[in-house]
């Protein structure tokens, strides 16, 4: 059965079958890799597509730039997207910038990590945190339900 996993550059909807998902995968539409090992820039206009029509989970990391531990985060952040992709999307969004977002998840502390699957809120993690840790976190939510 096809998973749906919607392009981080154009924003379309792909149809994939899990077992392509390491094939390095390019978009129907732009023609750009699917998958590219780095955090995907959520905003208001695309955040609810993306947790709602992904069919892998979904990790967003809920972060200001004026946040110190934030910053240090965000290097683990990105080697933990080059080890989860593809089972994984990684994905941040700017509190600041989309403060109505965080708001209607009720985010009151940053960074935090919230995975989603389905368009559902799966787990939720507050803090700074090591890509080790990252990974292992994201790996114990929903690993044995979604292996490609």
């Amino acid at each position: 059965m096809p998973l749906h996993i919607v392009c981080p550059h154009c924003q379309v909807t792909n149809r994939i079958t899990p077992a392509r998902l390491v094939d390095q995968p390019k978009c129907g539409s732009c023609k750009q890799q699917l998958f590219n090992a780095q955090p995907v820039s959520l905003t208001a206009a695309n955040f609810d597509r993306h947790i709602s029509r992904n069919g892998i989970p979904l990790v967003v990391d809920f972060w200001a730039p004026w946040c110190g531990p934030c910053k240090m985060m965000a290097p683990a952040f990105e080697q933990a997207a080059r080890i989860l992709e593809p089972r994984f999307r990684l994905a941040k969004l700017n509190t600041d910038a989309e403060s109505a977002v965080a708001a209607r998840y009720r985010i009151r502390s940053i960074p935090t990590m919230i995975v989603f699957h389905q368009g559902q809120e799966v787990a939720r993690q507050p803090g700074a945190m090591s890509a080790n840790d990252i990974v292992g976190w994201v790996d114990a939510q929903l690993l044995d339900s979604i292996t490609p």
